[in-house]
């Protein structure tokens, strides 16, 4: 029998990336899973490939309404909702003075609203059961970064949400945790060279991939997990563990 064995799940941002990764995880783990996204066609097939473990359902996080038919979709074709993984997320380039307006609201309006609609929405169905919600953050949410500047407010807004959820929503047995992952290898970063320099002096020099996340993920949405609760699960490489400015000018022995 899987880990999750008959657990129902919802997971934005599943038509690729990690979310279609985890989605894949859950149903080999046991259990049925909502594949949503604004990626209709490659949402569906993923779906398709998944069987009668899986749906699809059109999700725009910013959307509450889009949240409410998904949510719903789940209870009614799978009669529950045990798991939400708030994966969709879009990143943003610029610092404090470059970043505009517009950059600033679209980044919070997927990163920061999207997360909250997405709690907001699933909650009341969750009572029901109890359940676990795990909110994809970032190092981003631990630690400032130079030319991140929306992007780092969004990450740090979902772990400071996650933790008052987890404080509102205890008493009903859900629990509500944060993934923290540094760089992770997609489609859209694994061609890019510049990027491997920011990882150059952290204990494991390189960034991850995404089966090295997942099974986090895994874990946080099984009993095996059942006394975590708001709490911050970093997955970095050794990138928080120190300061790097003091390790590059460290005198040789």
């Amino acid at each position: 029998m899987g880990r999750l064995a008959g657990k129902v799940a919802l997971v934005s941002g599943s038509a690729r990336g990690m979310g279609e990764a985890a989605v894949r995880a859950f149903v080999a783990e046991g259990a049925y899973v909502v594949v949503s996204d604004v990626l209709d066609e490659v949402g569906a097939s993923v779906a398709r490939e998944l069987g009668d473990s899986a749906i699809y359902e059109h999700l725009d996080v910013t959307s509450d309404d889009d949240w409410r038919r998904a949510v719903h979709r789940a209870s009614d074709v799978f009669g529950k909702l045990d798991i939400l993984v708030n994966n969709a997320g879009i990143s943003g380039h610029g610092t404090v003075e470059t970043t505009t307006e517009s950059e600033y609201v679209d980044v919070f309006r997927v990163n920061q609203l999207g997360v909250f609609l997405g709690m907001r929405a699933a909650a009341p169905v969750m009572k029901a059961t109890g359940g676990s919600i795990i909110n994809i953050s970032s190092v981003s949410g631990l630690i400032g970064q130079t030319g991140l500047f929306a992007y780092g407010a969004s990450k740090w807004a979902v772990r400071g949400m996650t933790k008052s959820a987890a404080r509102d929503l205890g008493r009903y047995g859900i629990r509500v945790n944060s993934v923290h992952p540094a760089g992770v290898v997609t489609e859209f970063i694994k061609g890019n060279p510049d990027m491997n320099s920011m990882y150059s002096r952290q204990p494991i020099q390189r960034r991850a991939v995404i089966s090295e996340i997942v099974p986090l993920v895994v874990y946080l949405a099984s009993n095996e997990s059942s006394y975590a609760t708001g709490s911050e699960f970093v997955l970095d490489g050794g990138m928080t563990s120190g300061n790097d400015l003091e390790a590059a000018e460290a005198p040789s022995v």
